[in-house]
């Protein structure tokens, strides 16, 4: 069983604008002729990211639920400018749509047991592109999806 890191996906609406915003960083990286990967910078390290990067994904929350996945490629602890230590989380830049799991608000990242992890959302009606947000909450609190 994979571990894995979950964390809220602050300044994101959905998983649309999380979409566009990583395509224009990989632009703007292009255009100042930087190694386009994306990156997710954090201040502390993970101790066992040999585990995590042994098939581990990060889990974004959105708005209360964890809505989607991007494979962690590789973690780099680093100094900044200012002296701090930080670290960089490498994502793979698909994003993988996972079924609705509500989820509180915490700080900072936790690590994330694959056994807690959502599945995958492999089928249409799973995607959240075609129903709006307040229904489909309001239809999983039902336990209709």
């Amino acid at each position: 069983m994979s571990l894995h890191i979950i964390k809220l996906c602050v300044g994101a609406e959905d998983v649309e604008d999380l979409r566009a915003w990583q395509k224009a960083r990989l632009a703007e990286k292009r255009r100042n002729k930087e190694k386009p990967v994306l990156v997710h910078v954090t201040r502390m390290t993970p101790t066992r990211a040999a585990e995590v990067l042994d098939g581990g994904s990060l889990y974004w929350v959105m708005k209360g639920h964890i809505r989607c996945r991007q494979r962690l490629l590789d973690i780099e602890p680093f100094v900044d400018s200012e002296g701090i230590k930080r670290c960089k989380f490498v994502l793979d830049p698909e994003i993988v749509l996972t079924r609705r799991r509500e989820r509180r608000p915490f700080q900072g990242w936790r690590y994330f047991d694959g056994k807690d992890a959502p599945a995958d959302a492999k089928a249409a009606d799973e995607a959240d592109d075609d129903m709006p947000e307040e229904m489909r909450a309001e239809l999983e609190a039902l336990g209709l999806l």
